[in-house]
């Protein structure tokens, strides 16, 4: 059961770091990324929980499931920068980003392919570079909207993908793999682009919608102090929400045993781990009460609604704490600005299975190995070395559209 060592399928945003006018913006958002990179290792590596009292461990709690929903966020606020921020690009210039996104999206999962050509078949972890690679894909239609639309399309998305899944999941063929590779593409395309899309853990048609979010709130004037701190009120107030809702669904309600009555191959104790520790892999669909729930990828628009939430509270925090304090957060920019590095670094050192045995000095490796090489690389070359391949690559396709378009 993979909830021994829990393997987090959290994420890091593949996209580099955007280009905004205002140097603080930058800053706090690359902090944010990195405490979403910081929250993922220690999922990945540290206990889930306690052997003695059988409880999830503060680490486990505090990130799980967040941290994933916290980098596809911010990817989405990433892509909305890239494409204009609060002004955005039109005509030549937007078809130009939606080449460089496309040529961004197929790098990124061209990469989570070959490094899952290395997972074993029980992973440590979950890589999510393939499904990032679809999620971006999925992202082109909207990337020209406004915020306003984006945040009702993220909200209709927060609510059908989930639906989608429910209904869907069970008719769709299952997967052998948890991190699909080059075989599988070429074997069975079909199951492979079911699991990306609605049946793996990171279903791209639920984690849409932190995209949609996240390049809504690029589309505000992030740099602004009364943006920053509606990020935090609002953020705080829907994690609040959410979370009274599913209880309220759950308990009061009678939830709980709407879903006990609807699983008997489940008792009490494994809807509590449902709840705790998330689903293995995906949530039961035996009754739509299911959705009423908010674990860790679940899924569900009530999980969805709190990974915005608790996402826009971090966010504003790192872009506030940014205009006041921005060297304390150097460490956490550093490797925030090259998670595509990091990560794909962190998910070949898991790959070696040398962590079980002494989580938490593995844990301190990889944190102070990634940082102290985020801090270096940063001051001698400037973007990490996977983030500079691709974002050459994204930002060649762009400018060859673009110049094509102008000229004809």
């Amino acid at each position: 059961m993979l909830h021994a060592h829990h393997p987090a399928r959290e994420a890091r945003s593949a996209e580099p770091a955007p280009r905004p006018r205002a140097g603080r913006r930058l800053v706090g958002i690359d902090a944010a990324r990195g405490i979403a990179l910081l929250g993922m290792v220690s999922v990945h590596i540290l206990p889930s929980w306690d052997p003695q009292t059988f409880e999830a461990t503060a680490q486990w709690t505090l990130f799980s499931g967040r941290a994933a929903a916290l980098f596809a966020l911010l990817a989405g606020v990433g892509l909305a920068l890239g494409s204009g921020g609060t002004h955005v690009h039109r005509g030549p210039r937007m078809t130009a980003d939606r080449a460089g996104l496309l040529v961004r999206a197929v790098l990124i999962t061209v990469l989570g392919l070959l490094i899952n050509q290395l997972s074993p078949a029980d992973p440590p972890a979950y890589n999510i570079l393939v499904y990032y690679g679809l999620f971006f894909l999925l992202a082109l239609p909207f990337l020209h909207l406004s915020a306003r639309a984006l945040a009702a399309c993220a909200a209709g998305a927060a609510v059908l993908g989930p639906v989608l899944v429910h209904a869907l999941g069970p008719a769709l063929p299952g997967f052998t793999l948890y991190n699909p590779g080059v075989a599988e593409l070429v074997t069975a395309p079909g199951s492979t682009l079911a699991q990306l899309l609605v049946t793996g853990s990171y279903p791209g048609v639920t984690y849409l919608a932190y995209l949609l979010a996240g390049m809504a709130l690029g589309r505000l004037d992030l740099s602004a102090a009364r943006t920053q701190f509606g990020l935090l009120l609002g953020g705080a107030a829907l994690a609040a929400f959410s979370a009274a809702a599913s209880w309220l669904l759950l308990h009061p309600l009678g939830g709980i045993d709407r879903l006990l009555a609807a699983s008997p191959f489940l008792g009490r104790e494994d809807v509590r781990d449902v709840l705790v520790f998330g689903p293995d892999p995906v949530l039961p669909t035996s009754t739509w009460w299911w959705l009423a729930v908010t674990g860790p990828h679940t899924n569900t628009p009530l999980a969805l609604l709190s990974g915005m939430g608790t996402g826009a509270l971090v966010l504003g925090v790192c872009l506030l704490v940014a205009r006041r304090a921005d060297r304390l957060l150097l460490p956490l920019t550093a490797a925030g600005a090259m998670t595509l590095t990091l990560y794909s670094a962190h998910l070949l050192g898991l790959f070696l299975e040398l962590h079980y045995g002494r989580p938490v000095l593995w844990f301190l490796v990889h944190v102070l190995v990634g940082t102290v090489f985020a801090l270096l690389w940063r001051r001698s070359r400037g973007r990490g070395p996977l983030e500079e391949v691709v974002g050459r690559a994204a930002h060649a396709g762009r400018d060859l559209v673009l110049r094509h378009r102008l000229n004809s």
